[in-house]
C-alpha cells in the first residue's frame, strides 16, 4: 500500500509536469497544478485499491494516472486567442 501511494504521487507529479510543459498558458499556477495532479493520482490509487484489492499494483497505478489526468483536465482554461477571434467575427 505504501508503494502504491508513493508511486501514485510520483506519477501524479510527472503528469502535472507534462501538462505544464504542454499547456503553460492555459493552466493556473504551478503549485495548484502539481497539487491537483498529486492529489488526483492519490485519490485514483485509493479508489482502485479499494475496488481491486491489494494484489493489483499495476492496475492501481494505471487507475491513479487516469484519475489524475481527469482532475488535471478540469483545470484547463479556454484558449483566450480563440475566444477573442470568435467574438470579433
Amino acid at each position: 500500500m505504501i508503494l502504491e501511494f508513493l508511486g501514485s504521487v510520483v506519477l501524479g507529479l510527472a503528469l502535472a509536469w507534462v501538462a505544464l510543459r504542454a499547456l503553460p498558458h492555459r493552466l493556473p499556477s504551478r503549485r495548484a497544478v502539481f497539487a491537483t495532479g498529486a492529489l488526483g493520482a492519490v485519490f485514483g490509487a485509493f479508489l482502485m485499491h479499494s475496488v481491486l484489492g491489494p494484489d493489483h499494483v499495476v492496475a492501481t497505478l494505471i487507475g491513479a494516472v487516469l484519475v489524475g489526468a481527469v482532475t488535471l483536465s478540469l483545470l484547463v482554461r479556454p484558449d483566450s486567442h480563440r475566444l477573442s477571434r470568435s467574438a470579433a467575427a
